[in-house]
């Protein structure tokens, strides 16, 4: 059974119990109000072999399964100037968001599952807009606290306490059926691969390296693959209208034109709802930018800082439309990888929930972007569902395997290939069913990596049989025909058959078919 019970300012309580299975609305008729809680409870009991999956806050966040004595990690265990200076409880939930760090203790956003071997018991939101579902679980209690994000805000009339689909079976039986509860379905069912400039050149790129690497590109990609321009392009994040002019003199226009000369595709990287500090927008702007206690909202440290713009200053949107017209109208791109997405929503109001407000800035994104392909990253990961045609699904990759000791301190949504590649394999579920999967680039590549050989198979194959986006950041004017041919072979994984998953010594093994021929994945 779940035990409800919402607690108004005022002091009123209403409270309820309903079975805990299939789809589940709990709504109460309240006065109007400000709401102080919204919670729920129902026991789940798991046993010592079973595994917790509760899903992170954002794309990047890491969440793999928990054994029973795993917990949640946070940053409390960073010293408050340096999260301060460079804003680490931005990247997620931590300014809104209070980890107990207890044994046992996890939590996560939208939907969580207990799993004992194949057999799972989802617990699933249908309904953010009236506030974030979070979840956190007590193993030592077997207890499943739910709670609504939606504190402070005013509300009178019906209101959705809770919108909830509970299942008990198979993963295809538990996530389809969600899924069909939910009316969602993924925008395209196409898998793309190609090439971006961001995992080798980073924002070191001019119109010289991507025509080199686009020269590379043509001697391996097939026609109507993806060449993706990332991060440095523009002159500062935030200043969209034109091109750096020391970089790309002639503007994106004729490198578009070349790209399409040679039978792909062209994409562009973007941040749109964020300017960072030393950018013409935050310096000429100031009242287009989100303002939290009469200051400017800072989303992290990336580039000189970076600020969230306000989505509801009409000249804000305005400036979107002008930015999409040129990257589409004038430019000619194909798809838009669009990054920082969270910015948009770091907070609700008195009438609008920090969801629905994320939820009405990925539908703005879809209005503005029509027709054209939409990558994103660095989003919560329920308010894209069906709004965009791809999303990443993992925090980026890194050119080593797990980053330095000291950045494996702080935040969950830190760079890591191996962070990636769980994540990756966790969120497989939402792969063709809430758009396709972004798992991230993999690499051929030797020169400026330090992976080993087993560790990028394990990253290409993982990304292959989970994910719906191939890209590779190499430069293939490098490649000899051996890589060359390693490619096309990688590219085949995307049609094995036969993939099952299974646990073993607490690790998870992928098993798949390709020509006829039975290979095992074992993750880390």
């Amino acid at each position: 059974m779940l035990q409800w019970k919402i607690l108004m300012k005022n002091g009123q309580v209403f409270r309820g119990e309903e079975e805990a299975s299939g789809e589940l609305h709990v709504t109460a008729d309240l006065p109007l109000g400000e709401l102080l809680s919204v919670k729920a409870a129902m026991p789940v009991v798991l046993s010592d072999e079973g595994r917790i999956f509760m899903n992170g806050y954002q794309t990047w966040t890491f969440c793999p399964e928990y054994t029973k004595t795993d917990y949640t990690k946070g940053i409390r265990h960073l010293p408050s100037l340096l999260v301060q200076k460079y804003h680490l409880d931005r990247y997620g939930d931590y300014h809104f968001v209070k980890y107990p760090h207890q044994k046992g203790i996890t939590h996560g956003f939208s939907w969580c599952y207990f799993r004992e071997g194949s057999q799972y018991r989802l617990i699933a939101s249908l309904d953010e807009k009236p506030g974030y579902t979070m979840f956190r679980y007590d193993a030592g209690k077997g207890l499943l606290i739910i709670k609504r994000d939606c504190r402070n805000m005013i509300c009178g009339g019906e209101f959705h306490a809770f919108d909830l689909f509970i299942a008990q079976g198979t993963e295809e039986e538990v996530f389809d059926g969600w899924f069909r509860a939910l009316g969602v379905k993924a925008r395209t069912k196409e898998k793309i691969a190609g090439y971006s400039s961001w995992y080798n050149r980073y924002q070191n790129i001019d119109e010289k390296s991507i025509e080199e690497d686009l020269r590379g590109a043509a001697g391996v990609l097939p026609e109507g693959s993806f060449f993706q321009i990332d991060d440095g392009w523009e002159r500062y994040v935030g200043d969209w209208i034109g091109t750096d002019p020391r970089k790309f003199p002639h503007g994106l226009a004729p490198v578009v034109k070349e790209i399409h000369e040679k039978g792909f595709r062209a994409g562009l990287w973007l941040a749109p709802f964020v300017a960072e500090k030393k950018s013409a927008l935050f310096r000429e702007h100031p009242d287009w930018f989100y303002l939290h206690k009469g200051e400017p909202w800072c989303d992290g440290c990336n580039w000189s800082g970076f600020y969230s713009l306000d989505i509801d200053n009409s000249e804000v949107i305005d400036y979107l439309q002008d930015t999409f017209d040129q990257v589409f109208q004038e430019w000619g791109f194909d798809l838009v990888k669009l990054d920082f997405l969270y910015g948009a929503a770091p907070f609700g109001s008195r009438t609008e929930s920090r969801a629905a407000r994320m939820i009405r800035a990925m539908e703005l994104l879809r209005e503005l972007c029509g027709d054209k392909l939409i990558l994103g990253c660095g989003v919560p990961v329920m308010p894209a569902f069906g709004l965009v045609d791809y999303c990443r699904v993992s925090c980026d990759v890194g050119l080593d395997w797990d980053d330095s000791p000291l950045m494996q301190k702080i935040h969950r949504e830190r760079v890591s290939t191996r962070q990636a590649i769980l994540n990756t394999f966790y969120r497989r579920q939402l792969d063709g069913r809430a758009y396709g999967n972004d798992p991230d680039v993999f690499f051929i590549r030797e020169n400026n990596l330090d992976l080993t050989p087993g560790q990028k198979r394990m990253l290409a194959v993982n990304g292959l049989l989970f994910g719906s986006v191939a890209f590779t950041s190499d430069n293939m004017l490098e490649y000899s025909d051996d890589r060359k041919e390693t490619w096309h072979r990688l590219l085949e994984l995307r049609d094995a058959r036969d993939i099952r998953i299974r646990y073993k010594d607490g690790k998870a093994g992928v098993l798949y078919n390709i020509h006829n021929v039975e290979h095992e994945l074992i993750l880390p």
